[in-house]
């Protein structure tokens, strides 16, 4: 008997043993995980959650370096001035979810205890005579404790509100949509005369052309700068497309379009010129740049040497 139960309790360990062992592994589970957590954090936008500004650093360059609104930049960051930024200053390039504001229901306040309706007439006893005939009148016409605690609503006048208008914006304007939202044109017309090079730190492209002649929105967007802020490009439009593409027209001599204006693909934006251009040449140099960092604008329109 003794022996019986003694082979049962090994049979019980062991089975123990073979159940403990067909438990899912946990690195299958870690892999899931990091698969799912790559796909919430793209890896082709490389862009520093932060920048710490360096000498001879603007907001201007730092917003078109990483491909975004310079007063967005500095109204995430909480600088008045985008003018001044001091060396060392950490900027956020991203902004974290606001907490959404939680509008209270108007609603009147009502008072402990207190009634806005009137109660049964006080019952006070006098000796009857025409002087407590008057004091029993004066009582009854006294207003309750509770009327005289009720709060007072102020009567608010009110003011017919001004007529809005619909916001006027051309037709294909700034989208939030991926590479394939976009249909590039050429931003003017004329000769190549330098190519995008990564390897010499050429940025875009350089197309000759003639004083005064037009420059176009390559693409659909909302215009981010305007302005000679930025050293090496003169006189410069910053045109943002959507959440991936900003494109850059410089060294115009006049700018048509404001900062925070919608324009249309083919729309004219600016004429060319030589501001803070090599050797004086008109010309335009034109750069796409992909969250930020310059691509090829071959890669999205027909350009030529010739």
């Amino acid at each position: 008997m003794k022996r019986t139960l003694v082979w049962l309790v090994v049979a019980a360990l062991l089975a123990g043993c073979a159940s403990s062992g067909q438990r899912a592994p946990i690195v299958e589970r870690s892999a899931a995980a990091g698969k799912n957590a790559a796909q919430v954090f793209p890896v082709s936008d490389s862009r520093p959650k932060v920048y710490v500004v360096q000498k001879g650093d603007t907001l201007f360059g730092i917003a078109f370096n990483y491909g975004l609104d310079y007063r967005e930049l500095a109204e995430m960051n909480g600088i008045q001035d985008p003018n001044l930024i001091q060396v060392g200053q950490q900027i956020n390039l991203f902004s974290t979810p606001a907490r959404k504001a939680v509008v209270a229901e108007s609603r009147p306040v009502q008072v402990k205890g207190a009634s806005l309706v009137k109660e049964q007439p006080r019952v006070v006893k006098y000796a009857y005579s025409e002087a407590a005939v008057a004091q029993a009148e004066a009582v009854q016409n006294q207003p309750d404790s509770a009327e005289r605690s009720a709060p007072v609503i102020a009567k608010v006048e009110s003011r017919p509100l001004p007529e809005s208008r619909p916001e006027t914006k051309p037709e294909s304007v700034v989208s939030d949509g991926g590479d394939d939202a976009l249909e590039w044109g050429m931003p003017t017309q004329g000769k190549v005369v330098g190519g995008f090079s990564e390897a010499d730190n050429r940025k875009g492209v350089d197309i000759a052309g003639k004083l005064g002649q037009s420059i176009f929105a390559s693409a659909p967007g909302k215009v981010v700068y305007s302005g000679s802020g930025l050293r090496g490009y003169g006189k410069l439009l910053i045109i943002k497309h959507n959440k991936t593409y900003i494109s850059a027209y410089a060294h115009n001599d006049q700018l048509l379009v404001k900062e925070g204006e919608s324009v249309a693909r083919g729309q004219k934006i600016a004429e060319m010129g030589n501001s803070d251009s090599e050797n004086g040449q008109v010309k335009l140099h034109f750069e796409v740049r992909r969250f930020g960092k310059p691509v090829d604008p071959a890669s999205y329109l027909s350009l030529g040497k010739s």
